[in-house]
């Protein structure tokens, strides 16, 4: 199926034209998917919010997973007046 769209607005076009060139698809690809997506033929993509799904391979080592958690802990002393409210017993996180 052919369509002819009038009046697309200039940051509508250039939105667009740039998806396409950072995706590598053509112009038509872009528009036919977010025409998809909004129809709600397609599930919209999710903001990714690590970097599972560009490192795709061996496991991490168990190493490599502890520094992380470490990294992950926060130290209460630097933020004073921040600490989080302490929970009652029972309560979880």
């Amino acid at each position: 199926m052919q369509y002819t769209v009038r009046g697309v607005p200039e940051e509508v076009d250039k939105a667009a034209r740039e998806c396409a060139k950072r995706e590598g698809l053509s112009l038509n690809e872009v528009l036919v998917r977010a025409l998809r997506q909004s129809l709600g033929l397609e599930e919209k993509p999710t903001k990714k919010r690590d970097f599972a799904s560009v490192f795709k391979g061996e496991p991490l080592e168990p190493e490599v997973l502890k520094a992380l958690e470490e990294q992950r802990q926060i130290d209460w002393e630097m933020w004073p007046g921040l600490e989080p409210k302490k929970r009652s017993e029972g309560e979880s996180a």
